[in-house]
Order: structure tokens, then sequence, then C-alpha cells
């Protein structure tokens, strides 16, 4: 499924003048997920692979599902597992948006190593912080809110911003992938429209691909704009 025409807009905006004339695009993936969907533990713990063999090539960003609801006292979300997986899908948010790609994602990962029952916690995010070496004090915890909550401003703010994206791509399922705007895969208790496959080495070999084919012919002298937050990556983990 191709994403509509003024998604692909906002969301992979080419720009020939951004960027230095050999530097290679990287291929846009987005998850769409819920923080405490078992389906979404499962694609990334399969991601998590992924990134170890194309990490450089990728522009990795989570999409989080639930629905507006201004009745909603703390988050104007709702989220199918209920509101402390809204502080979750927050507390990913922030880091996303002030730590290190690596960073966002050790804590990521370490959330869902806790299980999916503690994510959103107060205590598991600081504790995943911990394990992903960065400082919780100052803007990310500004952004997620008093005592690791998930209710600040701007925290709140964002999980607006992913769940309206997230409509806009017509992402209805925790998990849905897309690479590069086209939906390839569907992980919903059993995986669904995988017409390439599912495995972390069928995804690998589809980003492969997209790298190849984007960058070829001259095209590699642009950058792709996410209209998420962009975590910064650090090459040499990869």
């Amino acid at each position: 499924m191709l994403l509509p025409l003024q998604v692909l807009a906002a969301s992979f905006l080419v720009q020939d003048s951004q960027l230095p004339l050999n530097e290679d695009v990287k291929v846009p993936v987005h998850l769409g997920v819920m923080s405490r969907c078992p389906d979404a533990l499962l694609c990334e713990s399969i991601f998590d692979k992924v990134l170890t063999r194309v990490g450089g090539k990728v522009d990795l960003s989570l999409v989080y599902v639930g629905r507006l609801d201004n009745s909603e006292p703390d988050f104007g979300v709702q989220c199918k597992h209920g509101p402390v997986e809204c502080a979750g899908n927050v507390q990913q948010l922030c880091v996303a948006k002030y730590a290190t790609f690596n960073q966002w994602w050790e804590f990521v990962q370490c959330q869902n190593y806790q299980g999916k029952e503690n994510i959103g916690k107060p205590e598991t995010a600081l504790k995943c912080a911990r394990s992903a070496l960065f400082e919780w004090d100052g803007q990310i915890s500004q952004c997620v809110g008093e005592e690791a909550s998930g209710k600040g401003e701007e925290g709140v703010a964002l999980l607006h911003e992913s769940v309206k994206l997230g409509k806009s791509m017509g992402i209805e399922k925790s998990c849905t992938i897309f690479i590069n705007g086209r939906e390839v895969c569907i992980r919903d208790e059993t995986w669904r429209n995988c017409e390439e496959g599912h495995t972390a080495n069928d995804f690998i070999r589809q980003i492969n691909n997209e790298y190849e084919r984007i960058n070829s012919n001259g095209y590699g002298r642009a950058r792709v704009d996410v209209a998420l937050p962009r975590p910064r990556l650090d090459l040499t983990l990869f």
C-alpha cells in the first residue's frame, strides 16, 4: 500500500541543496506500534537484528497507534493497552527527540526486555535510561513530565503528532512495517501481507534493494526528511 501523496510530501521530502553531493540517502523505515503490544515487541526484536546489518542505511522511527480523544484527561489519546501504554509511548518519543539514535534504541529494547507489563512505568524508564547511558534529568525529563509520568506537555504533544501521522499513513495495526513509504508487512497475531517475507534477512534484503535504488543515478545527493523527531545515529556502533 502506497502512502497518500500529501503524506509522502511531508514525510519523505527530498531536498538536493542541503547535503554534500556525495552523501547517500538513507531508507526511511517506519514501524507502526503500540509500546505495550506483543506484536510490536516482536517487530522491534527483529529490527534489532536488522540494524546490526544495515543500520547505516536506514532512518528508523516508531509511529504510535492510538485514537485522539479530548475526553482522555492525561494524554488526550486512547491507547489500546491503557494509559500506562500512552506513558510508554511518550517516554520513547522524548528519548527519540533528545538522545542519540543508539541510546534511544537501547532504551526501547531495555523497556521491552522488562516485559510489556512494565513498559510505561516510571521506574522502568529510569532504569532503562541508566542502561542506555544517558542522563534523564534535563530536556528528556521535562519532555516526559514530572516523575517520568509521561504527562509532560511536550511529550503529550509529540504523541498527538505521532498518532496523527499514523492515521494519515493508514496505520491501524501494531505492528505495521513501512519501508521507503510502502507498507511491506503487518504483524497482527500472525504475519499478514508480507509478500517479500517477514524475517530479519527479508527486511535486510528489501532495505538493501531500496538503498541501491534510491541512491542510483545521482539520487544520493539528497536528504530524506521524516515528519517525526529524529534521533541521531551513531554509525560507530554498527
